[in-house]
């Protein structure tokens, strides 16, 4: 199974029992030729940059998160991430939403949740064009893979937002 269809039957999960309510956003495009009585679409184009891959709510807090895969067994490629994705993830932090990435380390079969402000922090002072396998062991939650949520990466969320609870 790939990342994207885990998370996509976790978040099915989470709305079938009423945990939380996230969707995968669709990306913008326009559309300009069609074929009917079809209506086949037969030419489009990007509208705009798609900001990240998934947005919902969780207990009244906004969330927003990208998803990623990589082969390598050492680091995750910055690469994988454009610049509009990192301006977006900000945003979503400056306005008190919950904005990171899930990302799995395909051969290695393990996935991590990153918090937004830890990658930042890590592209602020690092001069690598990678995140090291052991930045997400450090920094980042690892994600266990389980029948039912497939990936129940809201449990992750629910200690981060406890823990900032007891900060206070």
């Amino acid at each position: 199974m790939t990342l994207e269809n885990d998370i996509n039957q976790t978040n099915e999960y989470y709305k079938l029992h009423d945990i939380a309510i996230i969707y995968k956003k669709p990306t913008p495009i326009r559309v300009v030729q069609v074929e009917y009585p079809k209506n086949k679409i037969k030419e489009a184009y990007f509208n705009e940059p798609s900001t990240l891959d998934y947005t919902g709510i969780y207990q009244g807090k906004y969330l927003e998160f990208d998803a990623k895969e990589t082969l390598s067994k050492t680091s995750f490629p910055l690469s994988n991430i454009h610049a509009h994705q990192l301006e977006h993830i900000k945003k979503v932090i400056h306005h008190g939403g919950i904005a990171y990435l899930i990302v799995r380390f395909s051969n290695l079969n393990q996935t991590f949740l990153l918090l937004g402000n830890d990658l930042i922090s890590f592209i602020n002072t690092e001069e690598r064009k990678s995140i090291p396998l052991e930045y997400f062991k450090k920094k980042g939650y690892l994600i266990e893979i389980k029948y039912a949520p497939r990936l129940d990466y809201i449990k992750i969320i629910d200690n981060i937002l406890k823990n900032k609870g007891s900060e206070q």
